[in-house]
């Protein structure tokens, strides 16, 4: 059992360190294999543009490691930062041609479960230890998942918290998923201009 507890303990700790960098991976190989047309494209804006917007709004609110943040987003799904994530990868999946699509949308699958899970799980022991209010949280707010109506709690507002701000948002640097999809649309845009192009 002491084992099983380490090698989980350890591949958690392997999630959240490779999540970023495998992230890389996933977009280097994404970008040479897929073929797009201005349907799927313009169809992968309902996911994209949506994730975007809830990791950008999430970014605004949470204080990472400072407190225990259950306002905004954070008062309909625990880890609106990772939804927003799947979100955008998986609209990104829209964007390719369905031979293409199977194996991206599986391939994200399978990365969501052997890194994105750990990861969320490793966080939670964290942020139980680290604050006395997480477990009354986590048993009013989903997981990932939202819930339909946000979860009130008393405190909410206390010392500003319970607000958007702009200032959270560029100190965490959100910014930089909304120039990275930019930057892979212009590179599917180009790709497939150039491709028509020769055809």
């Amino acid at each position: 059992m002491g084992s099983a507890t380490q090698g989980k303990t350890r591949w958690q700790k392997f999630a959240r360190r490779a999540r970023v960098p495998l992230g890389f991976v996933v977009a280097a190989i994404f970008l040479v294999f897929a073929h797009s047309t201005w349907q799927t494209l313009a169809w992968s804006l309902a996911l994209v543009l949506p994730g975007l917007w809830l990791r950008g709004y999430a970014a605004g609110y949470v204080k990472k490691n400072a407190e225990l943040t259950h306002t905004g987003p954070y008062a309909y799904t625990r880890n609106p930062l990772y939804l927003g994530s799947m979100g955008i990868a998986f609209g990104f999946a829209v964007a390719v041609d369905p031979v293409s699509r199977w194996w991206l949308g599986l391939l994200l699958a399978v990365m969501f479960l052997a890194i994105y899970v750990p990861t969320i799980l490793s966080e939670e022991v964290f942020l139980r230890a680290t604050f006395a209010g997480f477990d009354e949280y986590a048993r009013r707010v989903p997981r990932l998942l939202p819930r339909l109506t946000p979860a009130r709690f008393g405190e909410s507002n206390a010392a500003g918290s319970g607000r958007f701000s702009a200032e959270r948002y560029q100190h965490h640097r959100e910014y930089n998923a909304l120039m990275g999809a930019a930057a892979i649309y212009a590179a599917l845009i180009l790709r497939m201009v150039l491709f028509h192009g020769r055809s």
